[in-house]
């Protein structure tokens, strides 16, 4: 949930002072031009007056703020200040001017990991390109970790690109938190948050772990870099395609481009349940060793004959009782959409449900009819009410009806 004073910092932007081009900010910096506008303050591009250094200038603005607001701020600032790391954007310095603290951050002119996927293309089918970055993310993420930092909004939108594509930096922490546990649902952005952050009656009370959210939002990221789509919109039961997934876990694989090897590493990432979620250390070691990433023609052909060659020494998976797959598929319940998000620069798809995002793909009776179980659908022949009931209650009253799902076409990769 997000609360009014976290949504009435969002409306702030509307009332932030702008700093023209050649203005000079405490005889240090000039500003060149606007880079962005975001809930919480602008991004302008600067430049040092001594040393011709450029920098990013976000702005965040003091006036008209509540004591809640003054601490989310000076929380951004102070947990940022810690982070010293190759794979992490600095912070340079901080300068307080005109009722105005600016954050000197390091400056990236290749823009957003957002862009260099969906427009540059960068990624898709590059195998050793997606293993390079996405180790730098999970090194970048376990040194904020051992840092006592959690990002809680990390998305291609809060990456920026370096080396052509070749070097990533996690940016704005304005959301991170230093609390292992948090009370405060429904942060970050929908399509990136895991199942227990948005809140329902089994965490509510006790709150949600918040590294094992930070590694559900580097799955969702990873299947971007391979598939350069999104796996859905929101990990919550009124998505169809996260419903298809809990059904037949290996869902992705059949609409999605993906090789069979990020398969099984993504089922271990989307754990329901965040005590048995892959850790950092194992995901590191699985992205490793992952040959491929992205499904192609060649990569469907190699990982077949693979398959056939193990068949021949051992199953590739071990047997699972009915009761065990059913575990795997509902430990930790299930919980209900929020309304929004409060990610502390809003892309246009969550203002207006614009173009500024990954496709998804849709669930379709016709490549889902056989797995479409649905201990997730029903409880005593009625249809689940989420905004109820838990899933994880409902785990006690197993049904087989099956749940529908969208005829949709799944949509195109995104251009």
């Amino acid at each position: 949930m997000i609360h009014k004073q976290q949504q009435q910092q969002r409306n702030n932007h509307h009332r932030h002072t702008t700093l023209m081009p050649g203005s000079i900010v405490h005889d240090e910096i000039q500003i060149i031009k606007t880079l962005g506008v975001g809930a919480y303050g602008k991004v302008y591009l600067g430049q040092d007056l001594k040393t011709k250094q450029r920098y990013a200038i976000k702005a965040l603005q003091q006036r008209q703020l509540d004591d809640h607001q003054r601490a989310l701020q000076r929380n951004e600032m102070i947990l940022h200040s810690k982070l010293i790391h190759p794979n992490v954007i600095r912070l340079e310095r901080i300068i307080k001017h005109n009722e105005c603290v600016h954050m000197v951050l390091e400056h990236c002119a290749e823009g957003d990991l957002f862009s260099a996927i969906t427009e540059r293309n960068l990624y898709h089918g590059n195998h050793a390109l997606i293993r390079q970055v996405f180790l730098q993310l999970i090194d970048a993420v376990q040194y904020c970790h051992q840092q006592h930092v959690y990002h809680r909004d990390l998305k291609p939108e809060n990456i920026l690109v370096f080396d052509n594509g070749r070097t990533l930096k996690i940016a704005d922490f304005g959301l991170a938190t230093s609390q292992a546990i948090a009370k405060d649902f429904g942060c970050g952005s929908t399509f990136y948050f895991s199942p227990e952050c948005q809140g329902d009656d089994v965490h509510l009370s006790n709150g949600y772990a918040t590294a094992p959210n930070d590694i559900w939002s580097l799955g969702v990221i990873l299947v971007n870099l391979a598939a350069s789509r999104n796996p859905w919109r929101q990990a919550c039961l009124d998505d169809d395609t996260f419903r298809a997934y809990l059904a037949d876990r290996d869902y992705l694989l059949k609409v999605l481009p993906i090789s069979r090897e990020l398969n099984g590493i993504i089922k271990r990432i989307f754990c329901i349940d965040p005590k048995r979620r892959i850790s950092l250390e194992e995901l590191r070691e699985s992205i490793l060793h992952c040959k491929y990433f992205t499904r192609t023609s060649q990569v469907e052909r190699a990982e077949t004959n693979t398959s056939c060659k193990l068949q021949n020494i051992f199953p590739l998976t071990p047997p699972t009782t009915p009761g065990e797959a059913a575990n795997e598929r509902l430990a930790g319940g299930f919980f209900p959409p929020t309304p929004g998000s409060c990610s502390s620069f809003i892309s246009s798809s969550e203002h207006d449900n614009g173009g500024h995002e990954l496709a998804t793909p849709a669930a379709s009776n016709s490549s889902c009819q056989d797995h479409c179980v649905s201990k997730l659908a029903t409880c005593s022949s009625q249809r689940l009410d989420i905004r109820s009931t838990s899933l994880w209650k409902a785990l006690q009253q197993q049904q087989q009806s099956p749940m529908p799902l969208s005829t949709s076409p799944s949509p195109p990769i995104s251009p």
